[in-house]
């Protein structure tokens, strides 16, 4: 999908030049006139006179007919102010209304910490000069770059918040139009900052990190956001640099519509496996040419590239991502906590459901007083209104790996149902306040079941011995011969294992891959 250009690197250091002697990578190119404008982060060669003994980063820009063979580099942003004291990086440059509008990463203190990384942006009515500097974050952040129209009247901006103090979160800032002020604005900003943030959110591990890469572009009725996805970021596995792709909403960029489900570059050539940080790429640029898309790329933070797709390609690998955004049902909660029966009077909460006969059966975790949980069930034929809630549990506590030990919680929790031939298997997760939580399941028929004759087999713990394991499921057809196991191992990672069958596991010889 995805054609990387065969002369790579387009832009790499020039010794020559002391201000980019040492790297030239994270590109912003913008298309006006006929010429293409390529803004790209220089890291110098070390400077041992100065303070810090070492190099800086500074805004470079360089000029092509073509958009790849790039002439005429000089320094277009250096540090200056006391809040860009260390280095000036990564830009993101947008044009509006008569204005280039550069976002870039402000460096205010060394060593490097959170409250010293932050987003500046400069102004200039040409590329030729600056005409005016200002700090735009009191907060960390990086990664800013305005939409190229306005939404809703106002100027809209995107960028990735708490870069450095993880989690980040990319959302989504609408500004006034004097860029003096909107230091004051997004300090008010921040403070609501949560309510501004992607939905849903794109990752899909809490151990994955994301970043804003090119400014925004439109296509047809919505926005198209290439990012960075970074995979293991937050443990010990390796870190795998990714390009990925967002469509958001065209009036509402908050509202993700659509997303990839994995990347679409990942470090492969020589330039992005090798260099000062080897196995990176970062996409900073994209620019839309008839039906394609230019990608403008850096590589090992060493060297600008160039890389093509097929908007086309693009958008169909994103149709196989979320295509709406589940919408909650007004009349919700549909199944609350009931004071009149004892097993279901605090909480009601983390429902299975199975669609048999034309009714859907909803299997929930209830809570008691003394916090004990057991499975309750209700009845609806539509997915909505529920018809029926029975007045006891469907399922209770039997073996001593779910009894109560001590004072707490207890019980059988959060249960997940699926239907294999003429029997129904409940997994769920067995805990007695004491060792860690374990799966267990249980199964019965279906005619014993649509009957209400409660005839549950006898619980088997499936967990690996010692290990906090919860939230299992199976696939219920078989692959290649073998059942494909879903549990959360450790609290953290969601791993796989293939079984013989739900009755047949054995914890002792569970490996429990990595899935997410």
């Amino acid at each position: 999908m995805i054609r990387r250009y065969e002369e790579n690197p387009i832009l790499l250091p020039v010794r020559e030049n002391s201000w980019e002697a040492y790297a030239t990578f994270n590109p912003s190119v913008i298309l006006r006139d006929g010429r293409y404008y390529m803004l790209y982060r220089a890291i110098s060669s070390s400077d041992l006179l100065k303070k810090q003994g070492s190099s800086f980063s500074s805004i470079g820009i360089a000029v092509s007919r073509d958009g790849v063979h790039f002439t005429g580099r000089r320094c277009l942003v250096c540090p200056e102010m006391e809040w860009e004291r260390f280095g000036c990086e990564d830009p993101r440059v947008t044009y509006m209304e008569g204005k280039y509008y550069i976002f870039y990463t402000a460096i205010s203190t060394l060593p490097l910490k959170p409250e010293g990384i932050r987003v500046g942006v400069a102004v200039s009515r040409d590329l030729e000069k600056i005409d005016g500097k200002y700090l735009v974050t009191p907060f960390n952040a990086k990664a800013m770059a305005l939409f190229p129209k306005r939404i809703g009247g106002k100027l809209t901006a995107i960028l990735t918040v708490h870069t450095d103090k993880p989690p980040a979160q990319i959302c989504i800032a609408q500004l006034g139009d004097d860029p003096s002020v909107w230091y004051t604005e997004m300090d008010e900003w921040y403070r609501q900052y949560m309510d501004w943030a992607l939905r849903p959110d794109p990752r899909r591990s809490p151990r994955d990190h994301i970043e804003v890469g090119a400014p925004p572009i439109e296509v047809e009725e919505s926005w198209l956001l290439i990012y960075s996805y970074i995979q293991n970021y937050f443990s010990d596995s390796e870190r795998v640099f990714g390009v990925e792709a967002l469509l958001l909403d065209k009036d509402d960029p908050r509202r993700v519509i659509a997303k990839t489900q994995y990347p679409f570059m990942v470090p492969e050539e020589v330039y992005e496996v090798y260099g000062h940080v080897p196995r990176v790429i970062f996409p900073s640029s994209a620019i839309k040419r008839g039906g394609w898309i230019r990608l403008y790329y850096g590589a090992a933070d060493t060297v600008c590239c160039l890389a093509t797709a097929r908007l086309s390609h693009l958008r169909r690998i994103l149709k196989g991502g979320l295509k709406s955004v589940f919408k909650r049902y007004a009349k919700n909660p549909i199944i609350a906590p009931d004071k009149r029966f004892g097993w279901r009077s605090v909480a009601t909460f983390n429902p299975a459901a199975i669609e048999l006969e034309g009714s859907i059966y909803i299997l929930f975790r209830a809570l008691s007083q003394d916090k004990t949980s057991t499975i309750g069930m209700a009845v609806t034929d539509n997915g909505f209104t529920v018809k029926e809630v029975l007045d006891e549990p469907v399922y209770v506590p039997r073996e001593p790996f779910e009894m109560k030990a001590t004072p707490g919680h207890s019980g059988c929790e959060d249960p997940r149902v699926v239907r294999m031939g003429g029997r129904l298997y409940m997994f769920y997760t067995a805990y007695d306040n004491v060792n860690p939580p374990k799966v267990a399941v249980t199964s019965i028929s279906v005619e014993d079941f649509l009957s209400r004759n409660w005839k549950w087999s006898r619980p088997k713990i499936i967990s690996p011995p010692g290990v906090d394991d919860k939230d299992a499921c199976i696939l219920p057809e078989p692959v290649n011969g073998k059942y494909f196991y879903i549990h959360r191992v450790g609290g953290v990672n969601i791993a796989y294992d293939y079984v013989e069958s739900p009755e047949a596991v054995d914890p002792s010889t569970l490996v429990s891959r990595v899935l997410l």
